[in-house]
């Protein structure tokens, strides 16, 4: 099957060392149809105060590329923190494909975000580890973030295989030197699984490595 990956700037936030982090989604596209990989910023207002957040729509995103909303027939969820799900009930009409692990994490641990991605008649679909979505889409448990992080793999129409990493590296300097004590506040829960993750991830050799807070784009 053939998948085309498509970056959506989604947001810029101002991080707690003071500086401008953007915000990405991703779009993977295949014969009939849309994936959409996080969804952007939403969550209770002193929270997008607190992180100085300049938001964008994700519809309006969608819109620059002759999409609609409608047009997703799926969201992964990389993970369930604001910046990642903060647009999910945009999507009322898509499953959201998130790890058991971490949807039990958040309802614990957020539940002032609870609206954004846990509303009403929101449809979810549980996984447990690995899993292959579509054919050639599949996403990778990679905890260390947070307990039910996970990254997505797709085997591209060019040929060659991406990752959209989510968070399991903010920035390719932690993707290049997983070994480094040198790790931003909030990179990872626990040091060890997230450097075990991020160890999987580059065992794994993919031609392109994507970021949610950076727009480098790593090639192997």
């Amino acid at each position: 099957m053939a998948l085309e990956i498509t970056r959506l700037a989604l947001a810029s936030l101002r991080g707690v060392d003071g500086n401008e982090w953007p915000v990405h989604g991703f779009v993977v596209r295949f014969p009939g149809g849309a994936v959409l990989v996080d969804t952007g910023v939403g969550g209770p207002q002193r929270w997008l105060d607190d992180w100085r957040v300049v938001n964008r729509s994700v519809a309006d995103a969608l819109d620059d590329l002759g999409m609609t909303p409608g047009d997703i027939s799926l969201v992964i969820n990389t993970h369930l923190h604001f910046d990642h799900c903060g647009q999910n009930a945009v999507f009322k009409h898509a499953a959201f494909c998130v790890q058991r692990a971490e949807l039990d994490r958040a309802r614990r641990e957020s539940p002032k975000l609870a609206d954004w991605f846990d509303f009403m008649n929101a449809r979810f679909e549980l996984l447990d580890g690995d899993a292959e979505v579509l054919p050639g889409l599949r996403v990778i448990a990679t905890p260390g973030h947070t307990v039910g992080h996970q990254s997505v793999f797709v085997d591209s129409a060019d040929g060659l295989s991406d990752v959209l990493v989510g968070d399991a590296a903010y920035k390719p300097r932690q993707y290049l030197d997983p070994a480094s004590d040198d790790l931003p506040e909030g990179q990872a829960s626990d040091v060890a699984a997230w450097r075990a993750s991020l160890t999987r991830i580059r065992e794994a050799a993919p031609d392109r490595v994507h970021f949610c807070h950076d727009t480098e784009i790593i090639h192997s």
